[in-house]
């Protein structure tokens, strides 16, 4: 009988054929390098094939590594999904991490965490705030199981699953300002200071762009890395700030915004791996937040 690799060595396997590189998979794999480098010597020996490709400027896989890396992944995500399976069938709690924009704020995904621990459903969820790249970047590498954020044509969107579930309205936020009704358009906006998100943060960019698609350069009287910190500003300040409606009301601040005309809306999506194997744990969660958001678009 052939004898099989240890489900150790596929999984590290998995790890480097995702990296590309024996440093960063030995990091990611919690092992040393040497220690790392001797186990895929170890597979390759094993199975009589070279998997991996090494020379002074680098490694990567060969042609046949590449495929036994296609094949073995799925392989490991089945395995792995049958455990998270068993694991919640028999009520074990199972943890979803989940990326939000930093630029919108953790409170509206946390309402959605909240209603799972009151129904008590049998897996928690680990909500963090991230920056746009660093949530890709997160997903990418397994660090996240699904990511809350805007449809972006600067992010490559096409390798993941997308789920929409409603559009953002933005807003003129500026408690201070005394400005009559409940809108406003662009030539009024452009007289006041503009509180800002950071330059290097791509909701940034977004605003920046809107402005630009009007011909309209606001003065950035300051820039600031969250939501919170930009509603305070304003609540102290004689300034305005393009926010999200939606984290507003969060918030129960019902007052002091204005509808931007013409209107500012951004899409919403949940991205996601579908071969990750807590799939049929995350559709649940997914589903709740398409059907909660239903009766609002």
């Amino acid at each position: 009988m052939t004898q099989l690799p240890s489900i150790q060595q596929l999984e590290n396997f998995v790890i480097y054929g995702k990296v590309r590189n024996f440093t960063a998979a030995a990091r990611e794999a919690n092992i040393t390098q040497s220690a790392f480098s001797f186990q895929m010597k170890k597979l390759e020996e094993l199975i009589g094939i070279q998997l991996i490709a090494r020379s002074n400027r680098g490694s990567d896989l060969t042609e046949i590594g590449e495929d036994f890396f296609q094949r073995v992944q799925k392989i490991i995500d089945e395995l792995s999904g049958c455990i998270y399976d068993i694991k919640r069938i028999n009520g074990h709690k199972i943890t979803l991490a989940v990326g939000t924009l930093m630029s919108l704020g953790d409170v509206l995904m946390n309402q959605h965490v909240e209603y799972f621990q009151e129904h008590n459903m049998n897996f928690m969820i680990n909500v963090y705030n991230l920056e746009a790249h660093e949530l890709w970047k997160q997903l990418e590498n397994d660090k996240l199981d699904i990511i809350s954020t805007f449809f972006m044509p600067q992010l490559d969107m096409d390798k993941y699953e997308k789920r929409f579930f409603c559009k953002e309205k933005m807003v003129y936020y500026a408690p201070n300002l005394g400005i009559d009704g409940s809108k406003i358009n662009m030539d009024v906006i452009k007289n006041y200071d503009l509180a800002q998100y950071s330059p290097y943060y791509l909701m940034n960019a977004i605003i920046k762009d809107f402005f630009i698609s009007y011909g309209i350069a606001p003065t950035v009287k300051t820039w600031l890395s969250t939501p919170y910190a930009i509603m305070h500003y304003c609540q102290q300040n004689e300034a305005g700030s393009i926010l999200s409606k939606r984290l507003l009301n969060a918030m129960h601040i019902q007052s002091g915004y204005y509808e931007i005309m013409p209107q500012f809306e951004l899409e919403c999506y949940l991205l996601y791996k579908r071969n990750n194997p807590k799939y049929k744990i995350m559709k649940i969660f997914i589903e709740h937040i398409q059907e909660f958001y239903k009766n609002k678009l």
